[in-house]
């Protein structure tokens, strides 16, 4: 994976398993004459100390003056900077509730109507039930997708999730679960007891229809 370009390994692993030198890149676009954007990035980088604060303090002139990069790439990294600012000046806003298995079919349906194939996904919430993340577990073929029980409560760990439900899309339109449904759902609410991390819905969404194992009682 390490010879892939940024844009490609941000596809595949998230953007968050770039080293900063190929965000800059990303943000470059490409580097001047016989150079790779990452060069560039790098660059950018040694310019300022390999320090991204100072990177975020240097005005658009400053920028303009590294070599390789000129008015339109400077103001690209600027923007980018003065997004992360207002970011982290703005408060979190209150996390959405979950009480019931039409506020998931609200949160996912839009994501999950139209797929051609399985995704599979965790909604981490907090001790108030609070929404903290969506979590994507998997992606499949139309007639299912792989789980690994470990995936998902170590994803669920990270954000520090109190409690999970569970959602994933059947494309062919109906919302029943199947046996390896039923089976997975059964396994994943037992290893979810042993961490103390309840499984508190799995819910099916088939285009306009949906299916809750909660309020079914298969939980």
């Amino acid at each position: 994976m390490a010879s892939l370009r940024p844009r490609e390994r941000a596809r595949l692993a998230g953007v968050d398993a770039l080293r900063d030198e190929e965000l800059l890149a990303l943000l470059i676009g490409s580097g001047s004459r016989g150079e790779q954007a990452v060069d560039a990035g790098r660059r950018v980088l040694e310019e300022f100390g390999g320090d991204l604060h100072a990177l975020g303090r240097s005005g658009l002139l400053r920028l303009e003056d590294v070599r390789g990069i000129g008015p339109a790439r400077a103001v690209c990294i600027a923007a980018a900077m003065e997004l992360g600012r207002r970011r982290m000046a703005r408060p979190d806003p209150p996390a959405a509730r979950v009480t019931r298995s039409e506020d998931i079919v609200r949160r996912f349906r839009s994501r999950l109507i139209d797929r051609a194939e399985e995704e599979f996904w965790a909604l981490a919430l907090n001790r108030a039930n609070g929404a903290l993340a969506d979590l994507r577990i998997s992606i499949g073929g139309q007639s299912g997708t792989v789980v690994d029980p470990k995936v998902v409560f170590s994803k669920a760990l990270v954000v520090r999730a109190s409690a999970l439900v569970l959602v994933h899309n059947h494309p062919s339109g109906n919302p029943r679960p199947s046996e390896a449904d039923k089976r997975l759902t059964r396994s994943l609410v037992e290893a979810g007891r042993a961490l103390d991390l309840p499984v508190l819905d799995h819910v099916i969404i088939a285009g306009m229809r949906h299916f809750s194992f909660a309020d079914h009682q298969l939980l």
